[in-house]
């Protein structure tokens, strides 16, 4: 069970904890998904499908 939970948490890529989903805009369907150390940031736009990958967040 840990095998398949481990596959989909996503982590940061230089301290390797797990990303915090705490500034979603709920209305834009916009999930962001940040480091708790503020090291790295990652976007998830459905209407583009695609991902914002971003390091050093302020």
């Amino acid at each position: 069970m840990s095998l398949i939970k481990c596959l989909f948490t996503d982590k940061c890529p230089i301290c390797n904890k797990v990303l915090e989903t705490n500034n979603s805009n709920f209305f834009k369907a916009t999930i962001i998904k940040t480091c708790p150390d503020n090291h790295y940031q990652k976007e998830f736009h459905p209407a583009l499908e695609t991902y914002i990958e971003s390091t050093n967040v302020s």
